[in-house]
């Protein structure tokens, strides 16, 4: 009952049989993440990101991609996860975030994995205290489980409006 309340309270939203496709796979904090690979524009190293005053924490700033300026978050300070040093490894992904290019700080990129409908699981039910709304849901890939973020939803109404403030690049014409 308990993962029926989640799937309707994403039915709005989300249809499970379209879940199946392919996702990059990503660490972060000691768990594994996938986004949906059709969000994915770029993915690179971690490189020098100009601080812009007065944004939130999560908010790191900004980077130049062959002349477009675009905002980048730690995704880890997003989710009221432990700040981390930024290694090698440390990864910008580029995504395609409700029409506007964003990079997303994360730990290191694993590989593009394929989920089928037979691979995935709708998020637990946590409590009434735990906000699953950015979750697409569960992945069971090689007897690990990967949470599949809906990338879109990360970021609210507020954080667009900040991000979108600060930074007028759309991705049309990219």
């Amino acid at each position: 009952m308990q993962s029926t309340m989640v799937r309707e309270q994403k039915s709005d939203i989300l249809d499970e049989s379209s879940l199946g496709g392919r996702y990059l796979s990503f660490a972060m904090c000691g768990g594994e993440f996938g986004i949906e690979i059709l969000k994915v524009r770029e993915i690179m190293g971690f490189m020098n990101v100009i601080p812009v005053p007065q944004t939130p924490g999560y908010i790191k700033g900004v980077i130049n991609l062959r002349g477009k300026v675009i905002p980048v978050i730690d995704l880890r300070l997003k989710f009221g996860l432990q700040q981390a040093d930024y290694t090698k490894e440390t990864c910008i992904i580029v995504v395609d975030m409700k029409n506007m290019l964003t990079g997303i700080i994360v730990d290191s990129v694993s590989e593009v994995m394929a989920v089928g409908k037979e691979d995935f699981e709708s998020m637990p039910y946590f409590g009434s205290g735990v906000d699953t709304k950015y979750f697409l849901g569960m992945a069971k890939i090689k007897d690990k489980v990967k949470i599949l973020l809906d990338i879109d939803r990360v970021f609210d109404g507020t954080d667009i409006a900040v991000v979108e403030g600060l930074f007028k690049q759309k991705t049309s014409g990219y």
